[in-house]
């Protein structure tokens, strides 16, 4: 037997007049006239060729074949409304803003715009919008649900949450007064630095005030701190002011050597790492978008 295609609306209107077992209170139901209720189930009952209904002075009920299509139309309704939801969230989610954190700008050769760039021309109606995060939140955001994904420095408080793509990995400088008695030196050893004061990040940012420290080559010995800094300009300031000494990684240089300050490679302690990050349980396809963006231009440009 060959049938016609029935609509959704056909089994939405059967599903109602079943569950009432009633036309006029299925009609009420579904905001329809009793009339064009009743005319639409009878095509119904033409298209599968058989009653799905009695209609008696007891009232109306299901045949065996209404009985049979009855769980049957319930699962197409309930996946269809599934379906609906999907694609009304996919077309939010082309409506939607992305939030970028970071605590610095990225800089390192344009960078930022031309993953901004690479994610627009893919999801041309996404608004990307970038929020500047103060140092004492290491993760710039990504941990309170505040930004989406963050350019951030390694290592990260509750690591095991976030997952990164290497934006970049780049020597650590020492930042120091001009007339600092190492400015000198073409490269400095840290063992002469250790007994240095240093500007150290809020306490709140856990292990990367601990990494910005160098605590891992100290050997034991703990670190003098001059001030707490929680920006690049506070960061500039306490250099110029001779309250200590800072290290830092070759790209954010040129946002620290103004007027009175220098910087200088050092040599005993590891590269700095810097990423892009986001909580791992985030599989937003957006999310997902911005990070292969960046790590399209990371691996074209060659800068991780």
């Amino acid at each position: 037997m060959v049938m016609t295609d029935v609509h959704g609306r056909d089994l939405r209107y059967f599903v109602a007049v079943a569950d009432e077992l009633h036309f006029t209170r299925a009609a009420e139901r579904l905001f329809v006239s009793q009339p064009a209720l009743s005319k639409q189930i009878r095509a119904l009952e033409r298209q599968l060729g058989t009653p799905l209904f009695t209609r008696d002075r007891p009232g109306v009920r299901l045949t065996p074949a209404g009985e049979a299509l009855l769980p049957h139309a319930r699962r197409v309704l309930a996946a269809w409304d599934d379906a609906q939801a999907e694609v009304e969230r996919a077309k939010a989610a082309t409506r939607a803003t992305l939030v970028v954190g970071m605590s610095t700008s990225p800089g390192r050769g344009g960078l930022l715009p031309a993953v901004r760039s690479r994610f627009t021309s893919a999801h041309p109606e996404v608004t990307v919008r970038l929020r500047q995060v103060s140092w004492d939140d290491a993760t710039a955001g990504l941990a309170d649900g505040s930004t989406d994904v963050s350019y951030v420095w390694l290592p990260l408080p509750d690591e095991e949450r976030y997952a990164w793509t290497v934006v970049a990995e780049e020597p650590r400088l020492v930042a120091l007064p001009e007339d600092h008695r190492l400015a000198e030196r073409a490269t400095i050893p840290f063992t002469d630095l250790v007994d240095e004061p240093f500007l150290a990040l809020p306490r709140s940012a856990g292990r990367l005030r601990d990494y910005w420290l160098a605590t891992d080559a100290r050997e034991g010995r703990p670190a003098r701190i001059g001030a707490e800094v929680a920006s690049t300009e506070e960061t500039y300031e306490a250099l110029v002011a001779g309250l200590g000494v800072v290290l830092l990684a070759v790209g954010n240089a040129p946002l620290i050597t103004l007027g009175g300050v220098t910087t200088r490679p050092v040599s005993g302690i590891a590269p700095s790492r810097f990423v892009l990050a986001r909580r791992r349980d985030d599989r937003r396809p957006l999310v997902a978008g911005y990070v292969r963006a960046c790590g399209e231009v990371v691996r074209d440009t060659g800068t991780g």
